[in-house]
């Protein structure tokens, strides 16, 4: 009996070593100053950041990750969708930005980034699903369906509904556009991508809910006794529940982005977003899982590499980097991997 509950054991830690991942790092260009693209790839490596997501097809960029050990999420702008609604158009940019790079370890396209009917976006909603099918498509053609997995980045303002999260659902003028997408990716076993930012949800009205500080349970959601002390669980299973609500309650989230400013708001500090980033990467590097989707390490790429100082939008916007563009990091060393 001794001798079997070992190896059960033992099964079981190869299980969670298995299941536990490393985070990965968005690298956007929008910043003055910032390192040429084999500096940053260095960089990564140095770091042991084995993830990475950029948001075009920036051939500098994929020409520096060849041979690397750095899996990618290499996103279709927003402004490229409508061309991509063409099967031939589809073809040539995988034929171009992926099959040219075969030695790049590519995991994730994200079609589209944000597109939302009640935003600046709206203008592309009509494009997305298409766009998606067809990279799926000319992915599949290019025997790389097994490796390579299309969807599009989604956020929490899509949500009409998040509190308390078994009632997320989305905005009823967001359905029509949603749940065809939903449907494809449960069709095809493709991950949704979703934007997660405690950072955005009125922090400042319960702080260490949304730093991963709080000492015990702050949220009880009521309709099925689920706890929650930490606010970015809360968001991430709003969304599982939305999805479910439209036919996707096994399609798997991966975390396209989360992150904490350091400037440019009331609870925007240095300490603040170090305090987020070291406890997020320690509650998704684990294999708790959420309240609802219990037992597995969540998949999330942080929010960003570096400052970027040519960003629009609120000040904050310019201040979720890590490092900066001298390669220091701004909060210490974190332990990506």
């Amino acid at each position: 009996m001794a001798s079997k509950l070992l190896l059960l054991g033992l099964l079981i830690n190869l299980l969670i070593v298995k299941d536990a991942q490393g985070v990965g790092v968005c690298y956007g260009r929008n910043g003055d100053g910032l390192p040429s693209e084999r500096d940053v790839v260095s960089l990564y490596q140095r770091n042991g950041i084995t993830r990475m997501r950029i948001y075009d097809a920036h051939q500098p960029t994929l020409e520096a990750l060849r041979g690397t050990n750095i899996e990618l999420m290499i996103g279709v702008p927003n402004d490229a969708l409508q061309s991509l609604n063409n099967q031939n158009n589809a073809n040539t940019w995988v034929r171009d930005n992926i099959q040219r790079y075969s030695n790049v370890r590519f995991r994730y396209i994200a079609v589209g980034n944000e597109v939302d009917p009640n935003n600046g976006n709206s203008r592309y909603v009509q494009f997305v699903l298409p766009a998606m099918r067809n990279i799926h498509t000319a992915i599949r053609n290019a025997g790389l369906g097994n490796q390579i997995k299309v969807s599009t980045a989604t956020y929490t303002g899509l949500l009409g509904k998040s509190f308390p999260p078994s009632d997320g659902a989305f905005n009823d003028n967001v359905r029509g556009f949603i749940q065809p997408i939903i449907q494809f990716l449960a069709q095809n076993n493709l991950p949704m991508l979703a934007n997660i930012y405690p950072y955005f949800s009125d922090p400042g009205s319960n702080l260490p809910y949304a730093l991963f500080t709080a000492p015990g349970t702050v949220v009880r959601d009521n309709n099925n006794g689920l706890q929650y002390s930490n606010l970015f669980d809360a968001i991430l299973d709003a969304h599982y529940a939305a999805q479910a609500r439209l036919g996707g309650p096994n399609v798997e989230i991966v975390v396209s982005e989360s992150g904490w400013p350091s400037s440019g708001g009331p609870v925007a500090t240095v300490q603040n977003a170090g305090t987020y980033y070291r406890n997020l990467i320690a509650h998704v590097r684990g294999t708790n899982g959420t309240p609802l989707k219990r037992g597995r390490s969540i998949e999330t790429y942080l929010f960003a590499m570096f400052d970027e100082n040519r960003k629009s939008g609120n000040e904050e916007e310019r201040h979720f980097g890590l490092f900066t563009p001298g390669q220091q990091p701004k909060y210490g060393q974190l332990s990506f991997n």
